[in-house]
């Protein structure tokens, strides 16, 4: 499904610096965009909206359509390859593609094997992808960890136990996935941050909080980590909730170096859009009435 926005409701891009610092970059009230990724170049931001893949321009603030053929509608399931030139997308027919970040034709990943496929990782090589996949699209039913090689083929299921995870994002050095995961708790919806080695034999728990925490993304030095913080009791990742976009050391997940609250959740910050220096990320608040600009000075 697409999403859209409300009634006096407004899409709003932030881009914010590990010292503490946010910067509106582009607000809308057309077109409901999510998760940014940041170009390689430094010079823009991708995002989804609308079905679509779109480019956002940091320097003219101009958002363009990146022209994409051969591809369902798109979800906010998105990832720059390591070339800086390809994109692996998610769409809404439960499948990943592959297709250049300039446009063209979009190439299918995966096979019909009887889930659907939401990407999250792509290792830094480039040859394998990290994905969730769910059983027949039953959303009921948690997500698994898997792998699958970049070109395609067999998939490989990553054993994080029983609970719903989410987010699955390797590190810099390739050697771990940083997710979330409810298999810590038995208390429904209760997300939480965790990392596990590629091989599976290390799975652990990066902090224990009493909030539902989400899509723990790691800055390209592996220096910083930003993931979003939902309010006690959430279940899943609903959109249109009172969240905060925290960033904290990869040495010390307890003590938050910077909170941004902000009216969003899903779309906020599904994947990694950290800037290839380490020193920024963007992250989409939809407010409505008030703008987050105000809370964001604070």
């Amino acid at each position: 499904m697409i999403r859209t926005l409300h009634p006096s409701q407004r899409c709003e891009v932030w881009v914010a610096s590990v010292g503490g610092q946010a910067e509106l970059v582009y607000s809308t009230d057309d077109v409901l965009l999510e998760a940014p990724n940041w170009t390689l170049d430094g010079g823009a931001l991708v995002l989804n909206g609308d079905g679509k893949l779109w480019r956002l321009d940091l320097s003219t603030r101009s958002l363009d359509a990146v022209p994409l053929t051969g591809v369902p509608d798109l979800n906010n399931d998105h990832v720059l390859a390591p070339d800086g030139e390809t994109i692996f997308l998610s769409a809404n027919d439960g499948h990943i593609y592959r297709a250049s970040l300039s446009g063209g034709p979009a190439s299918l990943i995966t096979e019909e094997d009887g889930t659907f496929h939401f990407l999250h990782g792509v290792s830094p090589d480039g040859k394998e992808l990290a994905y969730v996949g769910i059983e027949a699209g039953d959303f009921t039913q948690p997500g698994k960890l898997m792998t699958i090689a970049s070109d395609g083929g067999a998939t490989a299921r990553v054993d994080v136990g029983p609970g719903h995870c989410d987010g699955p994002e390797y590190s810099p050095d390739g050697k771990w996935l940083y997710l979330n995961t409810e298999s810590f708790t038995s208390a429904p919806g209760h997300a939480q941050l965790a990392r596990v080695r590629v091989d599976g034999s290390v799975f652990e728990q990066l902090l224990e909080s009493g909030t539902v925490d989400w899509f723990p993304h790691l800055s390209p030095d592996g220096q910083y980590s930003t993931y979003v913080r939902f309010p006690i009791g959430t279940e899943g990742h609903p959109a249109d909730l009172p969240v905060a976009v925290v960033l904290v050391s990869t040495e010390d997940w307890t003590t938050p170096l910077h909170t941004w609250p902000l009216f969003g959740g899903q779309g906020t910050l599904n994947v990694n859009s950290w800037s290839p220096d380490s020193g920024r990320f963007a992250f989409v608040a939809y407010p409505r009435g008030d703008s987050f600009q105000d809370s964001a000075k604070d």
